[in-house]
């Protein structure tokens, strides 16, 4: 409670919109050449045969797959240590350690070549993006091969 109230005063947190979850850090800007976490947003849920749960994607999220492409975001390990080649990249800072920030649609499980130092702040990570049709994770997108874009 003190750590949050010190961050407030301090003029570190922001408010989020209603529809986002609340970060410690200021929204992410949208960057020339970096794929738009609005245009990711665009993603939607549907039912498909037999009660699944799949991804619908507009015209234009389909047209990245398989192709290399930037992404910003805050860093989500999946298991413990301070360098990591296998995380998630989400569209706000994560608030809890146990919960994801964002819907399937922000976020971006990374499989990255090098391992990766943790980092509170967003960073650019670039690689071969791939749109997940029926992923049995619920995963949307993940990127292979990537790399931190050095800033």
């Amino acid at each position: 409670m003190l750590l949050s109230t010190g961050l407030l005063l301090a003029g570190i947190a922001t408010a989020a919109p209603a529809d986002e979850p609340p970060s410690f850090f200021a929204p992410l800007t949208e960057l020339p050449g970096v794929v738009s976490w609005k245009l990711l947003g665009k993603a939607t849920t549907v039912t498909a045969k037999k009660g699944h749960m799949v991804p619908r994607y507009t015209a234009e999220i389909s047209a990245l797959d398989n192709t290399e492409v930037k992404v910003q975001g805050f860093m989500m390990p999946l298991e413990a240590g301070q360098k990591h080649k296998h995380f998630l990249l989400t569209v706000t800072s994560a608030s809890c350690s146990f919960c994801l920030p964002a819907g399937p649609e922000g976020v971006v499980e990374i499989k990255s070549r090098t391992p990766v130092k943790f980092s509170y702040a967003p960073f650019i990570v670039q690689g071969k993006l791939k749109v997940l049709a029926s992923d049995p994770m619920g995963l949307y997108y993940r990127m292979t091969d990537a790399a931190v874009v050095p800033q």
